[in-house]
């Protein structure tokens, strides 16, 4: 049953989102050829985030309305019936590290709550593409201490207690909440997280930036389940993780591919995902339906109460989908 004051359509179709281009520091000017995206003025771009709460609808009949607005109306035709949220519950972004990211660490929902946040932060990410010799920071040396940590930073020589872990195209890296991290340069990541940015930078190599190192102690973990994540390839598709909160899959699409078949062995009937080009371009069609364009490196939603649809491969295209997990304690 439906909310009060919440609306609840027999049908809502999958929609395109656009994206919103962040300035980061360490970003670029220049995305191309990944986005048609040129900064002539102003801080460097570091984040295409692609389904944020500001995240405008760009397809059907609900265009220019904002993501999270329209979660916060429509949350049963969107996530599904009985959920135990009515809040977007992922944040998928493209992140471009032309300098090294702050080290930083993310709460967990626990830490989260006790300073009145709806939620903490874990995630991962999809190894789009990377130099020879990329790597990312991904927790601490065996035996470090909180103490030494802190001494470190204030001596700035943290990043020899960091544990590096080489990446490569391809690879899937899972960073629970709590562990101590940073991406370095030579990586193009698709990242999948807790719709939170809700971040404690520990360490920033000197650049004047706000530091909030107390927090980031509380939130650090000393051993996380951090690392890279063996993919599961079945017959139909490739499971690249399925962990608390999220599962990311790569389908492919031979020609097209139904609706039906998009979903997993023992997967809800109804419940979001999010279609990704992580190459090429793709087309949503169906009966009585608008087709919807999924442009490369584009995302589309595809509602709870999505009718069918088929999925067109326009050309070279390689499919990520990417549904919420629903723990029995969440958001």
């Amino acid at each position: 049953m439906a909310s009060p004051g919440h609306i609840l359509p027999a049908e809502l179709a999958p929609f395109r989102i656009d994206p919103i281009y962040d300035p980061r520091p360490w970003g670029y000017r220049d995305l191309r050829p990944w986005y048609e995206h040129v900064v002539e003025s102003g801080d460097p771009i570091g984040e295409v985030w692609l389904t944020g709460d500001e995240c405008l609808i760009a397809t059907g009949p609900h265009s220019g309305q904002k993501l999270g607005a329209f979660f916060a109306q429509m949350p049963e035709a969107l996530l599904g019936a009985g959920v135990p949220s009515q809040a977007s519950p992922l944040l998928i972004k493209v992140l471009f590290a032309r300098e090294k990211l702050s080290v930083q660490v993310h709460p967990d929902d626990a830490m989260a709550h006790k300073y009145g946040e709806p939620r903490g932060k874990t995630e991962c990410w999809y190894v789009l593409a990377a130099e020879p010799g990329a790597q990312v920071a991904l927790g601490l040396k065996p035996g470090v201490t909180l103490e030494q940590v802190r001494d470190e930073i204030h001596a700035g020589t943290l990043e020899t207690s960091l544990k590096m872990l080489p990446v490569a195209a391809g690879d899937v890296i899972f960073v629970d909440a709590g562990t101590v991290h940073s991406i370095w340069p030579g990586s193009i990541l698709l990242e999948t997280q807790q719709n939170c940015d809700l971040t404690y930078r520990m360490y920033d190599y000197g650049r004047p930036r706000e530091l909030h190192i107390e927090k980031s102690l509380e939130a650090t973990r000393l051993v996380t389940r951090a690392g890279k994540i063996q993919a599961r390839v079945l017959e139909d598709r490739t499971i690249l993780i399925d962990e608390r909160y999220f599962r990311v899959e790569r389908i492919p699409v031979a020609g097209s591919r139904s609706s039906a078949s998009l979903r997993g062995e023992g997967e809800p009937v109804s419940g979001l995902a999010y279609l990704f080009a992580a190459a090429g371009k793709g087309r949503i069609a169906g009966k009585g339906l608008e087709p919807v364009d999924l442009p490369v490196r584009g995302v589309v939603a595809v509602p709870a109460a999505s009718p069918a649809f088929t999925v067109e491969d326009a050309g070279g295209l390689d499919l990520i989908r990417i549904t919420p997990n629903w723990p029995s304690k969440t958001l």
